[in-house]
């Protein structure tokens, strides 16, 4: 793609236009570190835009707060009190999603995956946000508890212009045909190779 020019033009009869509006599925894969960080960072574009940002992370816990939403849920706060960017949202899965309240304390990580995923659909019907990140989205899909032919169907019937980024490692081959952009981080060295352990600021 010398100097941003694509290296075909598709006969889809759709103008230049048109066709750069066309909402994306990205996949941040592979072994290597950096598929949420890309992501988180893609979020910050979103929200200069004034997009609306929507986060639901699947695997981390509920309880570990990482830099990168204390930042975006700033964000959120500022467009309340000045109407600068977008709104934003973050949920994680952990001990339940922030719209479901396990009175016994209980955690079913598969059927809390599970609804998640039935949630981001509600609001992918309902186009609630223009960016939607599904942070280690992988992982379910690969356990067996969220259904990749649901999640494929799902995404690519979404309305509107809502792009979706799914983040995590050996993702389905069924969601890399579906999507539009796929990047694989490989590991080339890593500070943990050498028994180094994650560093504030860097792991979160």
């Amino acid at each position: 793609m010398p100097q941003g020019q694509p290296s075909v033009v598709p006969d889809d009869g759709l103008t230049t236009r048109q066709r750069r509006n066309l909402p994306l599925l990205a996949v941040h894969t592979g072994d290597g570190k950096g598929k949420s960080t890309a992501a988180f960072g893609l979020a910050l574009r979103g929200w200069n835009q004034g997009w609306r940002i929507g986060v639901f992370q699947f695997v981390k816990s509920a309880k570990w707060r990482i830099g990168e939403q204390t930042v975006l849920e700033r964000l959120g706060r500022l467009h309340e009190e000045t109407g600068e960017g977008g709104p934003v949202e973050w949920h994680k899965m952990g001990s339940g999603w922030s719209w479901i309240r396990h009175r016994d304390g209980a955690e079913d990580h598969a059927a809390a995956a599970a609804q998640g995923w039935e949630e981001i659909k509600r609001r992918l019907t309902e186009q609630t946000h223009d960016l939607l990140i599904l942070d280690e989205f992988t992982y379910p899909i690969a356990w067996g508890w969220v259904d990749v032919e649901d999640v494929v169907a799902a995404l690519e019937s979404r309305p509107g212009r809502q792009h979706v980024v799914i983040t995590g490692r050996r993702a389905d081959p069924r969601l890399l045909e579906a999507a539009d952009l796929v990047t694989e981080m490989t590991k080339v060295k890593h500070p943990m190779d050498a028994g180094r352990k994650g560093q504030r600021g860097i792991e979160w």
